[in-house]
C-alpha cells in the first residue's frame, strides 16, 4: 500500500517544478497528520464523554436502587424529585416490564441486555440505542432477586458537543493545511532562489559560453554547492585554456614543417613545368630527403599532440609486465637511430602493471632526448633499480631557468631551437609517468650532464 502510494504521489508530482513539488508535498504531509491528530482527539474525546457518561449513570442507578425506586414503580407510586426530563426508567422483574408512570415510555428501550442482568447473568449492562430518533445510553443494574432497573438518558447533548468539535478540527485542519501549503511554498521558493542561481549560471554557461563564477552566500548546503560548481567552472575554464593553448602551440609548431613541404612541392613542381628550372640529380634527390625528414618530423608531431590531446585516465588494457623488458626494446630502438652514442645499460627486474607502448615510447623519449644532447662518442647512462629509472647524458646540461619549464608542452630552450625536435618529447613522459601513478624528475650539474628519474609504484590489479 505504501509503495502504491508512493508510485502514485510520484505520478502526480513529476510534471511540478521543485518548488511546487516541495510546497505540495508539504502540504500533503502536514494534512495527513492533522487528519490522523483530529481522528484520534475526536475519537478520544467521544470515548471519555461515553466513559463519564456510564459512570454517572451507573451511580445514579444504584444510588436509585439504594432508595427504593424500583418498588415505588412497581407499586405505581410517583417521585417527581426522582425524575429528570431526558432520563427514563423502568423495571425488569421476572420478564415483566414496568415503567415510570411519568415518564413518557412504553418500556421500548428494553431488550435481553437487561433481561440478563434481571436473571442474574450479568451485574450491570451498558449500550446505546435510538428510541424516537434520539440516541439514548442504556443502563441496567441489578435491583434485586430477579429484577432490574434500566435508566436510559439522551444523548443528544453529547452528540451535539461532538459535532461542534467536529467541526472544530475540520476548520482547524483545513486552516492548518492552507498555512502549511503557503508556508511550504514561500520556504521551497526562498530556500530554491540559489539553485534558480546555479540553473541560471549554467544556462547562461550553455548560451555565452562564459565561465563566470556565482557568487556564494550562507554556508549550507547549498552554499556548498555553489562552491563545487564554482570549482567546476574553474576546472572547465583552466582546461579550455590548455586547449587554446595546444592548437596555438600546436598551429606554430605544424607551420614550420609544411611550410618547407610546401616549398619544395613548389620547387618540384615548377622544375616539373619549366625545361629551364630542371633540377639536377643532386638537387633532386637534397629535396626528396628534406621532404622526407619534414614528413617524418609532422607525423612525429601529430603522434605526439594525439597523445598529449587525450585526457581521460588509463584505459588501454594495462598489464602486468618487466620493466626492463620495456626499458631494453627502447635501448635497442634508440641505438639505431644514435650510433654515434654508447649507451651503458644496467637493469634489474621490476614488475609493474602498466602500458607497455606507452611506457617504450616514454623511455624511447628520455633516450632519444638524451642522444640528442650528448657529444658524438659520448655515453648515455641507463640504469633500472630500487624502484627508479635512471638516464644520464654527458651534454652541455640544462640552464637553471628552463629546468622548471623543461616539462612543459612545446617549450624549447634556446640551445634546442636549432635542433629537431617538437618540445613534446618531455611532456610525454611526465604524461606517462603520471597516468602510472608515477612521477619524473630532471637534475643537472653546474658541470654538465643531465640526469631524469622516473619512479614507479609496484602495482597490481584490483
Amino acid at each position: 500500500m505504501i509503495a502504491g502510494l508512493h508510485r502514485l504521489v510520484r505520478l502526480f508530482t513529476h510534471r511540478m517544478t521543485l518548488a511546487l513539488r516541495v510546497a505540495v508535498l508539504t502540504t500533503l504531509a502536514v494534512a495527513a497528520t492533522l487528519s490522523v491528530v483530529s481522528a484520534t482527539v475526536f475519537v478520544v474525546v467521544r470515548a471519555e464523554f461515553k466513559s463519564s457518561l456510564d459512570e454517572s449513570m451507573l451511580r445514579r442507578a444504584h444510588t436509585a436502587v439504594q432508595g427504593d425506586y424500583p418498588a415505588r414503580i412497581i407499586r405505581g407510586e410517583s417521585e417527581d424529585e426522582l425524575a429528570v426530563a431526558d432520563v427514563k426508567l423502568a423495571v425488569v422483574r421476572g420478564g415483566a416490564l414496568r415503567p415510570d408512570t411519568n415518564l413518557r415510555s412504553d418500556g421500548g428501550f428494553v431488550d435481553y441486555h437487561e433481561l440478563e442482568v434481571a436473571i442474574g447473568e450479568q451485574t450491570h449492562s451498558m449500550r446505546t440505542t435510538h428510541i424516537g430518533g434520539t440516541p439514548y445510553r442504556v443502563v441496567a443494574v441489578q435491583a434485586g432477586p430477579g429484577t432490574a432497573l434500566v435508566m436510559a438518558q439522551s444523548m443528544e447533548s453529547i452528540e451535539q458537543a461532538l459535532e461542534r468539535l467536529k467541526l472544530i478540527l475540520l476548520l482547524a485542519s483545513f486552516s492548518g493545511v492552507v498555512i502549511a501549503g503557503l508556508a511550504g511554498w514561500g520556504v521551497a521558493t526562498n530556500g530554491l532562489r540559489p539553485v534558480r542561481r546555479l540553473t541560471a549560471a549554467t544556462e547562461h554557461v550553455a548560451r555565452t559560453a562564459e565561465l563566470t563564477p556565482i557568487q556564494v552566500t550562507g554556508h549550507d548546503e547549498l552554499a556548498r554547492l555553489t562552491t563545487s560548481f564554482n570549482a567546476m567552472l574553474q576546472a572547465l575554464d583552466a582546461s579550455q585554456e590548455r586547449q587554446r593553448q595546444l592548437v596555438a602551440d600546436a598551429g606554430h609548431e605544424l607551420r614550420t614543417p609544411l611550410t618547407s613541404l610546401r616549398t619544395n612541392i613548389e620547387l618540384i613542381g615548377q622544375a616539373a613545368d619549366t625545361t629551364e628550372r630542371s633540377l639536377s640529380d643532386d638537387q633532386r634527390h637534397e629535396i626528396m630527403g628534406d621532404v622526407r625528414s619534414q614528413l617524418e618530423e609532422l607525423t612525429t608531431l601529430v603522434g605526439d599532440l594525439v597523445e598529449l590531446a587525450r585526457d581521460e585516465p588509463m584505459r588501454r588494457d594495462p598489464e602486468p609486465l618487466d620493466f626492463a623488458d620495456v626499458v631494453n626494446q627502447a635501448v635497442s630502438r634508440v641505438r639505431l637511430r644514435a650510433p654515434q652514442v654508447t649507451f651503458d645499460v644496467d637493469l634489474q627486474p621490476w614488475m609493474v602493471f602498466g602500458e607497455p607502448q606507452l611506457l617504450e615510447r616514454a623511455v624511447t623519449n628520455l633516450l632519444d632526448n638524451a642522444a640528442k644532447w650528448s657529444y658524438e662518442g659520448g655515453a648515455v647512462r641507463v640504469r633500472l633499480g630500487q624502484g627508479a629509472l635512471t638516464v644520464s647524458d654527458e651534454g652541455p646540461g640544462i640552464d637553471p631557468r628552463d629546468l622548471p619549464h623543461i616539462f612543459d608542452r612545446f617549450y624549447r630552450s634556446r640551445e634546442a631551437r636549432t635542433l629537431p625536435g617538437s618540445g613534446l618529447g618531455l611532456s610525454i613522459v611526465k604524461r606517462a609517468a603520471e597516468r602510472h601513478g608515477g612521477t619524473v624528475d630532471v637534475a643537472s650539474g653546474p658541470d654538465g650532464g643531465t640526469t631524469f628519474t622516473v619512479t614507479l609504484p609496484d602495482s597490481h590489479p584490483s
